[in-house]
């Protein structure tokens, strides 16, 4: 099955690039249009969140349309127009449908680093790198010469040595090298221990993700985020998760780590991923009990499904640190997504250099960009070894790493609150007043002294609503941000619009046609190709452990004190599918009572929800599995 799957993705990818490659012809580098994933959309349902409403919407679209994925509490669909469907009129008729309230593209996401960058990159190998940090942390130098003044090795010496909770941060990004002796050695990656059984390929937890022992790739849609040293990702993430871990403990400590690292990747091959997977890695880092989420990266093209993830994450008690962006620009005056989101939990970081002046590709804003951390010449973890990088992105997850020190000492503070105190902390340099709000650096000393004052500030968050008008910009930046992204940034030049297929800009001449009449001319090969490996990898996937029937009858569920009645559809000694006029979330526990289908007896289990893209229905996995219900088997119809 593995030969399978490679064989589905090459095909897959040459594809894309093939089309990629037309149309880039066709249309050229460069043009006003944000880049956007081929026929694949993100829909919001009006109203609050319901299963049937989903499921209505699903079975009206699912002839035109194939659901890759749905967030429960967002009411966000992730679909693909099926190839034989005219994407056009798809589009027309889910705008114009009553329960949309919007759609929009699925925007691709490109990671790029800045020609200043590549200058500066130097890279160690394990041994050389270690012991040349570790001449530098015990005087707090967070970059190759840095002199400013934060009172990191002052806080090391004031924290207590047995944190109250280990703060889970969340890492979207490119990956994660979790087999880094760094993160091995002090126990800093986050486990899902509901996955009991390791990589067994079975979903233990229901959340809806088979073998997440690490966390999840959005961007491959497995169970490996690791990292990658390829020349357009750099170990990004890697990079980022070091710098979160060297704020809250000197890497030489044997201690273990204070905090955990989840590792979320939605940035893969070439450094390209969507808003469709930084939406579902927010959401799953949420559900999966992230309290920090880190995101180094960003662009000029608002996206209101990415706003209300993380106004979602925001009601869920998270707090959210995105890099303000390298293109040296003022986001009061061009916005940064999703630099630019007034959530009131959310930080968006400049970078200063060694001597508290701005950095020269750093984005500013004292409006949009409250706060700076260091982010030149940042020495830190990459795969397989040490690597020093520069951008927002580095200047991101210092603060990250601040908050989860902060939260490892006060757990009882919430997320609004450490935003507040970190940023109220900082401290105000002239060189810095006219950059980024109230010329605010961080300074770490400050912020865990008063930490443990009682003078924190005010716990409740005040509501949020990702839709008001006044919230946020819609008005894309100038193109020019997209040439000079830099470390943490959209570019938009990847693939052109796959509407824009007249007027200006679509030259189509019949020389510039013919890669795209030659893409077409294969199309019908290959997705025979496609379908018939992805039909046997369905196959595997869904291969059944037990015999299954077909049981129509009243099913009575308690989620928690609540109680309702559902109507069951099929059941097996391991699980069963039903349907439900109340909304029920992946990974919630559930217990029912069910009564035989000779109404003879009556059986309690306990489960998990779960989601079943093949039926699509929700689903319970039995905690265990009922013998019962095989007995049964003589009065009911097998499931073929």
């Amino acid at each position: 099955m593995k030969i399978a799957g490679n064989v589905f993705s090459f095909i897959l990818l040459s594809f894309m690039w093939l089309m990629g490659a037309a149309f880039n012809k066709v249309h050229g580098q460069g043009t006003s249009g944000p880049a956007m994933v081929h026929g694949e959309f993100l829909i919001k349902l009006k109203g609050q969140p319901q299963v049937f409403k989903s499921q209505s919407f699903i079975g009206k679209f699912q002839g035109k349309t194939q659901l890759k994925a749905a967030y429960g509490q967002l009411g966000i669909h992730h679909v693909r127009v099926k190839p034989n469907e005219n994407i056009e009129d798809v589009l027309q008729q889910l705008k114009n449908d009553p329960d949309v309230a919007y759609v929009e593209p699925n925007y691709v996401i490109k990671l790029t680093l800045p020609e200043e960058d590549e200058r500066s990159i130097q890279s160690f190998g394990l041994e050389e790198g270690y012991q040349w940090l570790l001449q530098r942390e015990s005087q707090g130098v967070f970059s190759a010469t840095s002199h400013s003044q934060l009172g990191v090795p002052e806080v090391w010496q004031k924290i207590s040595s047995h944190p109250q909770q280990l703060p889970v941060v969340a890492v979207i990004d490119s990956g994660v090298d979790y087999n880094h002796p760094v993160f091995v050695s002090k126990g800093a990656i986050w486990k899902n221990e509901l996955e009991v059984a390791g990589y067994a390929g079975q979903d233990d937890d229901g959340n809806g993700y088979r073998d997440d022992v690490f966390g999840w790739n959005f961007a491959e849609n497995n169970a490996n985020p690791m990292d990658s040293d390829a020349p357009d990702i750099r170990s990004h993430g890697t990079h980022v998760a070091g710098i979160i871990l060297g704020v809250t403990q000197p890497y030489s400590s044997e201690a273990p780590a204070r905090i955990k690292i989840m590792p979320l990747k939605f940035l893969g091959s070439g450094g390209t991923g969507t808003t469709g997977g930084a939406v579902q890695a927010i959401y799953y880092a949420v559900r999966n009990g992230a309290k920090i989420i880190n995101m180094s990266w960003g662009g000029p093209h608002y996206s209101q499904a990415l706003h209300d993830a993380l106004a979602y994450a925001y009601s869920q008690g998270a707090l959210l640190v995105a890099a303000a962006g390298n293109s040296a620009k003022n986001n009061d005056v061009e916005p940064m997504f999703p630099a630019n989101f007034p959530i009131p939990s959310q930080l968006t970081v400049a970078a200063v250099n060694d001597f508290d002046n701005l950095a020269f590709f750093s984005n500013f804003g004292v409006n949009r960009v409250p706060i700076s951390a260091p982010g030149v010449a940042i020495y830190s973890t990459s795969v397989g070894g040490y690597r020093v990088l520069s951008g927002t992105s580095m200047a991101a997850p210092f603060i990250a790493g601040v908050a989860a020190l902060v939260m490892s000492e006060r757990p009882d503070l919430t997320a609004y609150q450490v935003r507040n105190l970190i940023f109220n902390s900082a401290s105000h340099l002239p060189s810095l007043m006219q950059k980024v709000t109230e010329g605010s650096r961080v300074q770490v000393l400050a912020t865990i002294l008063n930490s443990q004052s009682h003078l924190i500030g005010e716990r409740n968050p005040p509501p949020y609503d990702p839709s008001g008008g006044s919230n946020a910009s819609r008005a894309p930046a100038s193109q020019e941000g997209a040439k000079a992204g830099g470390c943490g940034m959209i570019s938009t030049s990847i693939f052109q619009s796959w509407f824009s297929t007249s007027g200006p800009g679509a030259p189509w001449s019949p020389k510039s046609r013919l890669p795209f009449v030659l893409g077409l001319t294969l199309l019908p090969l290959i997705l025979w190709q496609i379908l018939r490996l992805k039909a046997q990898i369905t196959d595997f996937a869904n291969r059944r452990r037990h015999e299954r029937f077909f049981m129509n009858s009243a099913i009575k569920v308690k989620i928690g004190e609540r109680e309702l009645v559902g109507q069951m559809n099929t059941i097996s000694a391991g699980g069963l599918s039903f349907q439900a006029d109340q909304m029920l979330e992946k990974g919630g526990l559930v217990t029912l009572q069910i009564q035989s289908p000779n109404g003879e007896d009556t059986i309690e289990v306990q489960g998990r929800i779960v989601w079943s893209e093949a039926n699509k229905a929700y689903g319970v996995q039995f905690s265990e599995e009922k013998s019962e219900v095989q007995s049964w088997g003589r009065f009911l119809k097998k499931v073929s």
